[in-house]
């Protein structure tokens, strides 16, 4: 009999790209790919590459762990994931990182934006509706780990530190600024302000190219001058920052590996995260059939471009592991030791504490005993490294800092193309919206923002 020219791996529900309706799909194996091969039944068949190393795709499914539920859920479950967000009972993780878009307003109109920011769009939040959004985030989680202040440019906002002021009185583990760093390059009695929320405080930094070519073409200017400025005021006050990387393939997905390299040169980078795009809100000059970048994609080059990270390193993270990647590291004595491949994984699943094996490392053990015989006392990494990723097993090493500690993060974001319901429910990025709902970031941007929530609503596909 003749044979297929696939594997068929797995069925799932996914979603129509055009009419956004609800639809079967299968995931396939094909020339050491993976597929999700889906049909419509008014606009047809669609095929999407959704990972180019099919044994790590496979792995994901080894990395699962119980789900953590909110202590409170939001919407009553009516139409089905995913038309029902808010949280609903149905939704299988909590928010270990949760937006609030505390403005609409941007002082760029960037060709690659989800939530369509510029200069003249939507309005500033005020202080009470902040408010409202952060207790609503509160009341959901008890202690969140990780808030982000985003927007927009929430650096705009007129009110920002009266905001930074409320959030710090919350019982909130660690807060964010995601930010262009525009305000931060060209005001730097702002930075020496922002540092005096340290510590537990985070800058979020767009960093997504050296090239002037491709800054122009995200996010519609060279900002080289601007990102090189931001980061001498950063280092100046050893602000935490976060380097954060729009990838699209052939445009700087060759630059991985450099981007690395600096961000370790830079005292106050904690880490990179690469984020390929999604294809939802403002994307011009993009490509799907040529710009597309999977997890695998970002995976394969770090461990291509970068001599630090070894497949060892680059880990599914087991809250969300379709969708997240880690590898983490530290920078001790002027070097590098990638720290994921002493992780034991059972203790990352069940969030056992973890001792760092470092007697396997010679150059690690060498540095380690001059660090543990200074006898200085500072307050634990663990601590601070569990408060930015909550899958991260405690680490012992009382020793060390959080400024000794470096994360790669690969962060994919689906949309309508590669949208997988089981993978969804375990989303644990949210946005808290302006009805005080928390919504996973790929459904809030398919689905939930005004325009496209209001024709969904005309449909019958989602509630008010």
């Amino acid at each position: 009999m003749p044979e297929r020219n696939y594997i068929y791996y797995d069925f799932t529900l996914s979603i129509c790209s055009t009419c956004l309706k609800r639809i079967d799909a299968k995931i396939i194996f094909e020339e050491d790919c993976v597929y999700m091969v889906k049909r419509c039944s008014e606009h047809g068949v669609e095929k999407t590459l959704i990972a180019t190393d099919i044994e790590y795709y496979k792995r994901c499914r080894n990395y699962l762990k119980p789900g953590e539920t909110p202590l409170k859920f939001n919407t009553k479950t009516h139409f089905g994931c995913p038309y029902d967000c808010g949280l609903c009972a149905d939704h299988e993780q909590h928010s270990c990182l949760t937006l609030i878009e505390i403005t609409d307003r941007c002082n760029l109109t960037c060709p690659t934006c989800y939530a369509e920011s510029s200069p003249h769009h939507g309005r500033h939040r005020t202080l009470a509706e902040i408010e409202q959004m952060v207790d609503a985030i509160v009341a959901n989680e008890g202690e969140p780990d990780v808030v982000q202040l985003s927007g927009g440019e929430p650096t705009l906002h007129p009110e920002i530190f009266e905001i930074l002021d409320l959030v710090k009185t919350k019982p909130i583990r660690h807060v964010m600024i995601n930010t262009n760093g525009i305000r931060i390059a060209k005001d730097e009695t702002f930075v020496a302000r922002l540092a005096q929320y340290v510590p537990n405080f985070e800058i979020y930094l767009q960093f997504d190219s050296f090239k002037p070519e491709a800054l122009k073409t995200l996010r519609g200017a060279d900002l080289t001058d601007i990102r090189m400025k931001a980061l001498e005021h950063l280092n100046k006050y050893n602000l935490s920052t976060t380097l954060v990387v729009t990838l699209q393939k052939g445009l700087n997905d060759d630059e991985i590996g450099e981007i690395i390299d600096f961000a370790l040169k830079q005292p106050c980078v904690r880490g990179v995260t690469f984020q390929p795009t999604q294809v939802a809100g403002r994307l011009e000059n993009f490509d799907q059939r040529k710009n597309r970048m999977t997890l695998t994609d970002v995976r394969h080059e770090i461990l291509r471009q970068s001599p630090i990270f070894s497949e060892d390193d680059l880990i599914p993270v087991p809250c969300n592991p379709d969708a997240l990647a880690m590898a983490y590291a530290l920078k001790i004595g002027g070097q590098v030791f990638p720290l994921t491949r002493y992780v034991n994984p059972d203790d990352l699943l069940n969030n056992s504490k973890n001792t760092i094996v470092y007697e396997q490392d010679d150059r690690l053990k060498s540095h380690m005993i001059k660090l543990f015989s200074t006898g200085n006392s500072v307050e634990k990494a663990t601590e601070e490294m569990h408060s930015i990723l909550c899958c991260l097993p405690a680490i012992d090493a009382p020793q060390l800092h959080y400024q000794n500690l470096f994360r790669i993060i690969i962060m994919q974001f689906m949309d309508a193309s590669n949208f997988d319901v089981r993978a969804v429910k375990r989303s644990c990025v949210h946005i808290v919206n302006k009805d005080l709902k928390i919504i996973p970031f790929e459904t809030m941007n398919l689905f939930y923002r005004d325009d496209k929530k209001q024709h969904l609503i005309d449909l019958g596909m989602i509630s008010k």
